[in-house]
């Protein structure tokens, strides 16, 4: 399990583009953190490392927001309006967990089994999983885990 104090929204965005650049097809980011945390912040950052140029921002009320144009596609899927995993598959979101391209999951925590408990769920290791967590600790301050879960 990885580790990683971000002081700034800056920073948090700096570690996205990092990850942006180094994904590949396939991959699937499980966001968790509370309103604010700076899940969406992540995301801006992944799209830049991706050469994603197109604004991002979050798709709470849409549900997924599609951004193309990069090395790879980008899926950023936003859950906080569902609240069981029977409505998010109701919603047929499931062939995000096999994207061609990337997909995010802010408020993975709703759909998919945390690394703690998981039963290494099949659908996510065709490419893996990197299951984040984010946790404020002062107004400016964010603790960022993760953890790769597949190949």
């Amino acid at each position: 399990m990885g580790m990683f104090i971000s002081h700034s929204p800056a920073e948090t965005a700096a570690l996205g583009e990092e990850w942006g650049r180094a994904a590949q097809s396939g991959m699937v980011f499980g966001l968790s953190g509370e309103l604010g945390a700076g899940k969406t912040q992540l995301v801006k950052g992944l799209a830049r490392g991706l050469n994603i140029v197109e604004r991002v921002h979050s798709p709470t009320f849409a549900l997924i927001n599609i951004y193309e144009g990069g090395r790879l596609t980008l899926f950023h899927l936003d859950l906080y309006r569902l609240e069981t995993p029977e409505q998010i598959a109701a919603a047929g979101l499931e062939e995000y967990l096999q994207p061609k391209g990337i997909s995010v999951i802010e408020w993975a925590e709703r759909w998919l089994e945390k690394p703690e408990t998981r039963s290494q769920k099949p659908e996510l290791t065709t490419r893996g999983c990197r299951w984040v967590r984010i946790e404020a600790l002062s107004e400016s301050e964010r603790r960022i885990s993760y953890e790769d879960i597949g190949p």
